[in-house]
């Protein structure tokens, strides 16, 4: 997943193709993250507040704002998960906090260039032209 892991059996099984909250990640109890996801959900944080800025200056009918409008409930956990990610980095020794960087620069690095299955956007014939774009 974008921002952890998931451990819902059917989803694990099905290769991250079968998320029953329809990947709404932070909301799961099937959800888990870890301090090299940090940047990513404080990113996904400021993009949830920036689309609700812009969703509140945007001229569309009510049940469109309503359904594209970031929940409270989404941005309060969101907030919540880093939050506590960052709590407990400070509870470490500065020597724990060095080890945990550098393991986060390879995981982080290694996540740039190693496929994870993350789910796709398109028909199955568009996702065959890519891979095969990509080979």
């Amino acid at each position: 997943m974008p921002y952890g892991l998931c451990t819902e059996p059917s989803n694990v099984a099905a290769g991250g193709h079968d998320c029953p909250v329809r990947f709404r990640c932070a909301g799961c109890s099937h959800f888990r993250t870890d301090v090299s996801y940090l940047p990513d959900l404080e990113a996904y944080l400021a993009d949830l507040l920036r689309g609700r800025e812009r969703l509140a200056a945007f001229a569309a009918d009510s049940w469109a704002k309503a359904e594209a409008l970031p929940s409270d409930e989404e941005i309060t956990r969101v907030r919540r998960l880093a939050k506590r990610v960052r709590d407990d980095l400070e509870d470490l020794t500065d020597e724990d906090k060095i080890q945990i960087k550098e393991a986060v620069t390879v995981v982080r690095r290694t996540r740039r260039v190693v496929s994870l299955g993350l789910p796709r956007i398109g028909p199955p014939e568009e996702d065959l032209r890519l891979e095969k774009a990509a080979r």
